[in-house]
């Protein structure tokens, strides 16, 4: 009787869990802030507004001389208009198409529009036309990409300084809004498609 009395009072002790949690916590925090993940690649694009329902669609033709078209391959070659092109030179050639400083007439037209308070600006109707092929590497199309943008960026930011003296990440959004008026961005990319036989 007396040992049964002496184990029904001996309890198996239990283990105190309430710290676990937060130990778990803790190297749930070490291990998010200690491994790095690979981070997505892409292309920041600012969609065109939707147009509106009672809008007239306009069937616009574009002059040849003011269209260049660039190319990539399945075998992530580069070529710009005829001529086959590292990529590297492909952000002075098409800035070279869009200004067209000698007035060539196998190079886009230019408009004189009213920009603002900036009076009458020649604006550049060049249009690029880029296509790839289905087989083209994400990483060739990413870099053309690149290059076409950074092309219109320093023709933007060379205006800018011009104009008003400083660049266009440094303008109000007036001024931006005018140089992108006088610098427009225009690049139509064409669905993929076996560009490699031309």
């Amino acid at each position: 009787m007396l040992k049964s009395n002496i184990m029904a009072k001996h309890k198996t002790p239990e283990i105190n869990s309430s710290s676990t949690a937060d130990i778990a916590f803790l190297l749930l925090c070490y291990f998010l802030m200690t491994t790095t993940m690979d981070q997505d690649s892409g292309l920041s694009r600012r969609l065109p507004p939707i147009p509106d329902e009672n809008q007239k669609v306009e069937d616009q033709k574009v002059n040849r001389r003011n269209i260049i078209i660039v190319r990539i391959n399945s075998a992530d070659r580069l070529f710009a208009g005829n001529e086959v092109l590292d990529v590297s030179l492909l952000k002075d050639k098409i800035k070279l198409f869009l200004t067209n400083p000698l007035n060539d007439p196998n190079l886009p037209e230019k408009e004189a529009k009213e920009i603002g308070n900036l009076g009458m600006i020649p604006v550049s109707k060049g249009v690029i036309s880029l296509q790839n092929d289905r087989g083209t590497s994400y990483e060739a199309y990413l870099a053309v990409q690149n290059e076409l943008v950074k092309a219109v960026n320093e023709l933007r930011d060379e205006f800018s300084k011009a104009h008003f003296g400083k660049t266009y990440i440094n303008l109000d959004e007036d001024e931006q809004k005018m140089v992108r008026d006088a610098v427009p961005q225009q690049i139509s990319e064409a669905e993929p498609k076996d560009v490699s036989k031309k």
